[in-house]
């Protein structure tokens, strides 16, 4: 990762409500920049967007995705990945299908366990990757677009981003706004 992020925010998130609304502003930033991408051709990530999700046991990182599917428009049950380590999801938008791949790497103990998985794949196409404990596949992710860290603050939560692309600042900016 990079030694300083390009953009950085701060958001104070008092109750599961606060969550919830900062979760839909960015679905509705990560729709607003898949539509709006450019389709080069052999471009598999043209509106991927990889976003690490870190903090301590129950902090609400489970709880920022759940938000954020529902506001991208997913009805069902969104399972929390601890034992099956992605959930795939595929989302329809105004010009085509958003894929999502939720990761959750809270059980690997070896990053290596990320490439024995078989993961590098998901990475390489057009999809929103939201991963959970990237820390535990450290050295193998790569920089992500998009650092969400999640503290807990008394009974509140604090929820720093960081981006770390332009692609990231993009999204964090539109958040902002």
């Amino acid at each position: 990762m990079p030694a300083s992020p390009l953009d950085e925010y701060r958001y104070d998130l008092p109750d599961a409500a606060a969550t919830d609304a900062l979760a839909a502003r960015f679905a509705r930033a990560v729709a607003a920049r898949r539509d709006a991408a450019p389709s080069p051709a052999g471009d598999p990530r043209r509106g991927g967007l990889r976003v690490h999700l870190s903090g301590d046991l129950g902090a609400g990182k489970t709880a920022f995705v759940r938000a954020t599917l529902r506001a991208l428009g997913h009805a069902g049950r969104v399972r929390s990945p601890t034992y099956t380590l992605v959930e795939p999801y595929a989302l329809p938008l105004a010009h085509g299908t958003l894929h999502v791949h939720h990761f959750d790497l809270y059980r690997f103990s070896d990053p290596a366990e990320w490439h024995e998985a078989g993961f590098d794949e998901y990475i390489d196409r057009d999809a929103l990757h939201l991963i959970e404990w990237p820390e535990r596949a450290d050295g193998v992710l790569g920089t992500p677009d998009v650092l969400l860290t999640l503290e807990i603050v008394g009974e509140a939560r604090v929820l720093h981003a960081q981006a770390f692309t332009d692609a990231g600042r993009t999204c964090l900016h539109a958040v902002a706004c």
